[in-house]
C-alpha cells in the first residue's frame, strides 16, 4: 500500500509547479486528489496524476476569495467524503524596494500567499476537527526565513506563512491535526522562470544558482518528496516545523576556500 493510500489530498496551485508535482507524487502513493487553481490549464504532471489516481477532481477558483475556497472545500467533502491532507502551494512572486511598491501589488502578493493559506486552513480545519486527524503542509520559502534584495512583499508574505503554520500547529495539535511548512530554495518552476528569464537578469540568475551549495536550482519533485513525508504517517511526531529544502542555499557563504582545497 502507498503511504497515502485512499487519503484525500486537497492541493492548491495544483495546475503547475510544486502543486502539480505534489499531486503526482501523492497519486503514486495512493491518494485521491482534489486540485484547486485559478488557472485551468493543467500541466502534464497534474494530467498524469489524474490518470493514475483512483479519484481526481480539479476545481477552478481563487484562494483570495473566501466564497471560492468555501465552495471548493464543500464540493470536495461532498464528492470525496473527507479531506485528510492539504498542501497550500498557491503563490505568486512580487515585491521590490518598499518605497517603489504600489499598494495594489503589496495587497496582491499578501492576499494570495498569506490570506489564501489562511482561508484554506480556515475552511478545511472544521472537517479535520470532525475526523480528529489531518495534515496541513504549507509552502513558504527560504525568503520567509531570511531577507533578499527587493523581497519586501514576497518575503513578508512567506515569513508570515511560516509563523502562521506554527500557530496552527499549536492550536490544533491536541485534536490530531499536524501543520508543517516547507521552505524551498529557488525551484525551477514557471513562476521562477518568469522572474529569472527577464532580460538583463542573466548574471543574477547565474549568481542565484551558484549560491545553492549543490550548484543548481531545485526541482518541483524534490519539494513534493518533502511534502509527502510531512503529509504521511511517517511524520506522525512532526508538527510546527519549517523544513528547509534549499540545496544548501541557507547553509552559509562560499568564498573560494573549497576551490583552493580541490573541492570544486
Amino acid at each position: 500500500m502507498g503511504r497515502l493510500q485512499d487519503k484525500v489530498a486537497f492541493i492548491t496551485g495544483a495546475a503547475s509547479g510544486i502543486g502539480s508535482a505534489c499531486a503526482l507524487r501523492f497519486a503514486r502513493e495512493g491518494a485521491r486528489l482534489a486540485g484547486f487553481d485559478l488557472n485551468d490549464a493543467c500541466d502534464e504532471r497534474w494530467q498524469e496524476a489524474a490518470r493514475i489516481a483512483s479519484a481526481a477532481r480539479f476545481l477552478t477558483g481563487d484562494v483570495r476569495r473566501e466564497d471560492s475556497v468555501a465552495d471548493a472545500v464543500a464540493r470536495v467533502k461532498a464528492e470525496l467524503g473527507r479531506i485528510d491532507v492539504v498542501v497550500n502551494s498557491a503563490g505568486v512572486a512580487g515585491g521590490g524596494p518598499a518605497h517603489m511598491v504600489p499598494v495594489e501589488e503589496w495587497d496582491r502578493v499578501l492576499d494570495v500567499n498569506l490570506k489564501g493559506t489562511f482561508l484554506v486552513a480556515k475552511h478545511v480545519l472544521p472537517l479535520m476537527l470532525e475526523q480528529l486527524a489531518g495534515s496541513i503542509v504549507n509552502i513558504a520559502s527560504i525568503e520567509g526565513l531570511e531577507g533578499t534584495e527587493g523581497g519586501s512583499a514576497y518575503n513578508a508574505s512567506k515569513g508570515a506563512v511560516v509563523l502562521l503554520g506554527r500557530n496552527l500547529a499549536m492550536d490544533y495539535a491536541r485534536k490530531g491535526i499536524r501543520v508543517n511548512t516547507i521552505c524551498p530554495g529557488f525551484i525551477d518552476t514557471p513562476m521562477l522562470r518568469q522572474v529569472l528569464d527577464m532580460p538583463g537578469l542573466e548574471e543574477h540568475r547565474a549568481r542565484i544558482i551558484d549560491a545553492h551549495q549543490l550548484g543548481r536550482l531545485g526541482r518541483p519533485e524534490e519539494i513534493a518528496n518533502a511534502a509527502l513525508f510531512l503529509a504521511s504517517d511517517e511524520a506522525s511526531f512532526v508538527t510546527g516545523h519549517a523544513l528547509v529544502v534549499d540545496g544548501g542555499f541557507t547553509a552559509g557563504h562560499r568564498f573560494g576556500i573549497a576551490r583552493m582545497m580541490g573541492l570544486e
